[in-house]
């Protein structure tokens, strides 16, 4: 019971450093403005606005009810635990509760990691597979399952901005908007070179195959954020949707696809269905990507004047996925590791983000 005790004492003490860090009173304070901001008249007016706000007011919200939660459930803990002196049956209620509130918080304590301006917003992530045809084809699809399921695991909503199917299985190209509180803090975390070791399903000699896709993740700027792009620069293409999207999309040229001739980065959507709609969101992946090149190359350069290596490697393997001759996936870049391999595959690679995340603090 003593112990169960001290359990509790140091998560009452990790909340309250938790409830300093984002401040309550100011969290309440904000809520209260966008309150009044959502029920003036014409609010409505501007959609792009108010669902922006919309979305900085749930956040908000969403954060306040979570942390009052967590006070109510370890004083109701601090309750069960006195009970438990005449009822020992009680304590292992109390060790269930205290382990489901340190798992909340641990989530919550991540957010102390983040200071860059766009870490608490959305993230667009892009998934392409690498040279190997088919089989690193079949293994960007599912990296965008992994991805879809760690989604879905969190409670954050995903857009599917553009899916290209290959011919004969998985991929050419995903992109997708992952929206949740520091969905781009965390995803930031995924960008580079993802290696699967397998034996092939598309191999008739059953050999073992290496497998490599890309991830880039960008942050979800707004219009306000001033991204210099010159139509000169611009090639626009417009073909026919693949795969998933109604009649409409496969019935027309609605499609879109952008090339920034000057750096060679193209942006595409064919989730609209006009074509003046997905250009619409293709400008907005573009502007986006854009965006975070820039900022990786001050990062770079800041870097080179203060002497310190850049922690930003866009190109480089930073996980192994191995399937064959045993399981294990590694992270080259801090070495997480584990052996369960289908349950990383479904989802769970939040040790990996938290892992990378908090070396990048220390760094």
């Amino acid at each position: 019971m003593s112990e169960l005790q001290e359990r509790a004492a140091d998560l009452e003490e990790r909340l309250a450093e938790l409830e300093a860090f984002f401040g309550v009173e100011d969290l309440r304070n904000r809520a209260e403005k966008l309150t009044e901001e959502m029920s003036r008249p014409g609010f409505w007016d501007d959609p792009e606005e108010a669902k922006d706000v919309s979305s900085r007011f749930s956040r908000v919200e969403g954060r306040l009810r979570l942390l009052e939660e967590l006070r109510g459930r370890l004083a109701d803990s601090g309750e069960l635990l006195e009970l438990s002196e005449d009822d020992k049956g009680l304590l292992s209620e109390v060790e269930e509760e205290l382990h489901r509130v340190e798992r909340v918080l641990e989530e919550q304590e991540v957010a102390r990691l983040f200071a860059g301006e766009y870490d608490e917003g959305d993230a667009i992530v892009t998934i392409n597979p690498g040279a190997g045809g088919v089989d690193s084809q079949d293994w960007a699809e599912m990296l965008a399952r992994m991805y879809r399921r760690w989604a879905e695991r969190r409670g954050f909503g995903l857009e599917v901005i553009e899916y290209t199917e290959a011919e004969e299985a998985g991929l050419k190209s995903a992109t997708f908007n992952i929206g949740g509180e520091f969905a781009f803090g965390l995803l930031s975390a995924e960008r580079g070179v993802h290696r699967l070791v397998r034996i092939s399903p598309f191999d008739a000699g059953a050999r073992r195959h290496t497998s490599f896709a890309s991830v880039t993740v960008a942050p979800v700027i707004g219009d306000a954020v001033e991204v210099e792009v010159d139509e000169k620069d611009l090639k626009v293409d417009t073909y026919r949707a693949s795969g998933a999207g109604g009649q409409h999309v496969n019935k027309t040229d609605s499609a879109v696809r952008i090339t920034h001739l000057p750096t060679g980065i193209v942006a595409q959507c064919q989730n609209e269905r006009s074509q003046h709609q997905n250009r619409e969101v293709a400008m907005r992946v573009l502007r986006a990507r854009l965006f975070e090149l820039e900022r990786e190359k001050r990062e770079r350069e800041i870097a080179a004047q203060s002497g310190e290596k850049a922690d930003i490697e866009w190109g480089s393997q930073i996980r192994s996925y191995v399937l064959h001759p045993y399981k294990l996936v590694k992270d080259h870049r801090t070495g997480e590791e584990t052996a369960n391999t289908d349950r990383v595959l479904d989802g769970e690679i939040d040790a990996f983000i938290y892992a990378f995340l908090k070396s990048r603090a220390v760094a």
